[in-house]
């Protein structure tokens, strides 16, 4: 159980070291410093999150249900939301759910000039008896801790905030529709809340959660996208924070996305260096199914956790699916780098199987194509296909966990 924890001060955050990764050449790969939980500055006992402190005051203007076919994701949200404030010299305070309502922060507020900013998504699910269930939360927490403590926000106990988050999502449980593919999107939120323009540490901050009713991320079908690899612009590097879930890093992406849709493509496949290594896909891991070309076995590769790939946690999932049901199978399961010029030669050579990008919001997402220098690079799917067959295992085996049809202990009942 993670105890609180916090930055004291900007020279305090730069001290923090934790375990190296010894990576062999080009120079960007060697030392990558690993930000974690930050240490207590001194032996002063801040107050954690403290479920047992919940107010509720419920709304008196209780929101009309959408039909779940009309549900658009993250447009619609439920009656009600979870805050709990921060101070530096108390801790968190009592833990409220209060009606969804605007926030009132001053023009100073650090979030909205320094980036103070990171979040989470997760959803909830009911299952045939009617029972709410959290997908993995634990391993939400654990990013969202990795994630305020690289930003110098302050740290919680996460078994404590996944109970509060079980007891709003259960007030909330009208919103999540009963039929297969629909959930809950959960959006924990943590912002640094100090009027200053000075840079710092934050005094104080706010963390919040609201929901949203969600159909399947593909209302049309489950359908294959077309993706344009991307150098011109980098969505992380070495050193930097695009392991950690940051409101900073989404931002900048926007506007090459933009761009490769206005040339027919959904999404980017983000590159890395030179050597044009493969990273992620839009905002999702990345994986390919390929056979290795000296030994013909069948591979499922994704990029290793080097500090530029979000620790996903549909990524970790896909993983631990994977050599539970396919190394059985012959599969070998590999996390390492590989280049973009790898995939087009596996393509070449017909043992490019198939590629999917992998998040919570779709699960998995199967990739037709990818333009790399002017050509399209065909991703194993036929023209009638739409999903390789280990994506839609993957969909399928991850669904049945979250819908409680295999009962695993990945599925958290609220």
């Amino acid at each position: 159980m993670m105890r609180h924890q916090l930055f004291r001060s900007a020279a305090h955050a730069s001290a923090l070291s934790a375990g190296r990764t010894g990576l062999a050449a080009p120079a960007w790969q060697q030392a990558v410093r690993q930000y974690s939980i930050a240490p207590a500055a001194s032996e002063t006992k801040l107050a954690d999150i403290d479920p047992s402190q919940l107010v509720i005051e419920r709304t008196t203007n209780p929101k009309p249900l959408k039909a779940a076919k009309d549900l658009i994701f993250g447009r619609n949200f439920t009656d009600h939301m979870l805050m709990i404030e921060w101070q530096n010299t108390t801790g968190w305070q009592a833990p409220r759910i209060v009606p969804y309502q605007n926030l009132s922060l001053d023009p100073a507020t650090c979030v909205f000039h320094y980036a103070f900013e990171c979040f989470e998504g997760m959803k909830a699910y009911k299952d045939k008896a009617g029972n709410i269930r959290l997908f993995r939360p634990d391993k939400n927490m654990e990013r969202f801790n990795k994630s305020a403590a690289r930003i110098a926000l302050p740290n919680f106990n996460g078994s404590a905030l996944i109970e509060l988050i079980a007891k709003f999502t259960k007030l909330e449980s009208r919103f999540i529709p009963e039929e297969r593919g629909y959930s809950l999107y959960l959006r924990p939120t943590l912002i640094g809340t100090q009027k200053t323009l000075g840079v710092g540490p934050p005094g104080s901050a706010l963390l919040f959660v609201i929901a949203s009713p969600v159909g399947p991320y593909y209302p049309t079908g489950f359908k294959a996208v077309s993706l344009e690899a991307t150098d011109y612009a980098v969505r992380a590097w070495p050193g930097g924070v695009g392991d950690k879930k940051l409101g900073a890093n989404y931002a900048p992406c926007v506007v090459p996305q933009r761009e490769a849709m206005g040339r027919g493509f959904q999404q980017n496949l983000w590159l890395f260096g030179e050597q044009e290594y493969v990273t992620e896909v839009g905002t999702m891991n990345f994986f390919v199914a390929l056979r290795n070309k000296e030994t013909g076995q069948k591979e499922l590769i994704t990029a290793p956790l080097d500090g530029t790939i979000l620790e996903g946690v549909t990524r970790d999932s896909v993983l631990s699916l994977a050599r539970e049901r396919l190394v059985p199978q012959g599969w070998n399961v590999v996390e390492r780098k590989y280049t973009m010029k790898e995939l087009d030669e596996a393509a070449n050579e017909g043992r490019l199987i198939e590629a999917f990008g992998s998040g919570t919001a779709a699960i998995v997402s199967p990739v037709r194509h990818i333009s790399w220098k002017g050509k399209l690079i065909n991703c194993g799917l036929k023209d009638h296909e739409e999903s390789g067959e280990i994506a839609a295992k993957m969909k399928e085996w991850i669904e049945a966990r979250q819908y409680g049809d295999d009962e695993h202990e990945w599925s958290y009942i609220c």
